[in-house]
C-alpha cells in the first residue's frame, strides 16, 4: 500500500522523477499506439499516464536510492538534472514507485497480447536492472549506454505491440534509429561525470573510453541514426536531419580531456531543451505523417 504522503516528501519525490524528461518516455509510447490505432482510447489513456508519471519514478527513484553515496560526491545531483534524496526518503520512494506501478501494469497487461506483455517486462526490468544491487547494468560499460536506451525505446515498442502492429522494415529502421539516439545520448550525458564515477569506483562507458572517445562514439551514432532515417518513406527521412544538432551541441567536446569531462555539462543541458524543439518538429513530422500512411 502507498503510505500518505506529505507534501514535502511529494515534491521530493516528483524531483526525483525528473519532470523535465517525463515526455522523453510518454511521447514515444503515445505516438506509436496513437498513429497504429488511429483513435483515442481508455488504453491510450493509461498508458501515456503511466509512463509520464510512474515509470519515470522507478527508473529515476530507484537510481536515485541506490546511487546515494555516488550522488554525495556530484555537484550536478540536487535540482534539475538529480535529485539527492535523503536516506529517510529511500524507503518510501521505492515503496510509492512500485505501489504507483502496478495498478497500470495490471490493467496495460491485460488490455495487451503475451507479446506486449513481454515487452512491458522487458521495459521494466531494464528499469530495475540498470541500478539495484546485484544487476547494476549502470556500471557495466556499453550495456549502461544499451539499457538506458532500452528505457526510451521500450515504451514506442510497447505502444506498437500493444496495437499489435504489423513489423516492417522501414518500422524496424525508426526503431533502430531511435535506439541509436538514446546509446548516444546516455554516452554523452555520462562524460559530464567521468571524474565523479571514477572517483566513487562506479564504471560507465565514459570511465572506460575516455571523455574525448565518448564524444565521438556518441557522433557517430546520432550521425548513424540519422542516415537510418532514409530507409524510411517521405517525409519520415526529414527527421533524419534532428541528428544535426545533437551532433554540433556535442562536437566542441570531442577533444576534451578527462580532467576537464565536467565541462561537457554545458552541452548537456543545451541537449536537454534541446529534446523539446527536436520533439516538436518530431510531433509535426508525425502529423503529416499519419495523414499520408497510418501504421496499420
Amino acid at each position: 500500500m502507498i503510505p500518505a504522503l506529505r507534501t514535502s516528501t511529494l515534491a521530493k519525490l516528483t524531483v526525483s522523477s525528473r519532470p523535465v524528461s517525463w515526455i522523453n518516455t510518454a511521447f514515444p509510447f503515445a505516438a506509436a499506439y496513437y498513429l497504429s490505432r488511429g483513435h483515442l482510447d481508455a488504453t491510450l489513456i493509461v498508458g501515456t499516464l503511466f509512463f509520464l508519471v510512474p515509470y519515470n519514478l522507478a527508473m529515476y527513484g530507484i537510481n536515485d536510492v541506490f546511487d546515494y553515496e555516488s550522488d554525495l560526491a556530484n555537484p550536478r545531483k540536487g535540482g534539475l538534472e538529480g535529485a539527492l534524496l535523503d536516506r529517510g526518503l529511500h524507503r518510501v520512494t521505492l515503496v510509492v514507485a512500485i505501489g504507483l506501478c502496478v495498478p497500470f501494469v495490471v490493467v496495460l497487461v491485460l488490455a495487451g497480447t503475451w507479446v506486449s506483455a513481454v515487452v512491458l517486462a522487458i521495459s521494466l526490468f531494464a528499469v530495475a536492472a540498470y541500478s539495484i544491487p546485484g544487476l547494476r547494468f549502470k556500471e557495466k560499460p556499453f550495456l549502461d549506454s544499451v539499457t538506458s536506451s532500452v528505457h526510451f525505446v521500450s515504451p514506442a515498442v510497447f505502444g506498437l505491440a500493444l496495437a499489435a502492429v504489423v513489423v516492417t522494415p522501414a518500422l524496424v529502421a525508426v526503431l533502430v534509429s531511435f535506439f541509436l539516439w538514446g546509446v548516444a545520448s546516455h554516452a554523452f550525458g555520462a562524460v559530464q561525470d567521468v571524474m565523479p564515477d571514477r572517483e566513487g569506483g562506479i564504471r560507465s562507458i565514459a570511465t572506460v573510453m575516455g571523455a574525448a572517445w565518448t564524444v565521438r562514439f556518441a557522433i557517430a551514432a546520432w550521425l548513424l541514426a540519422g542516415l537510418l532515417m532514409l530507409a524510411t518513406p517521405w517525409p519520415a527521412p526529414l527527421a533524419g536531419l534532428l541528428a544535426l544538432p545533437y551532433i554540433v551541441v556535442a562536437l566542441p567536446f570531442r577533444a576534451v580531456a578527462d580532467g576537464r569531462s565536467a565541462s561537457a555539462n554545458r552541452g548537456w543541458k543545451r541537449f536537454i531543451w534541446l529534446n523539446y524543439l527536436c520533439g516538436f518538429l518530431v510531433t509535426l513530422l508525425l502529423i503529416v505523417y499519419s495523414l499520408e500512411r497510418p501504421l496499420r
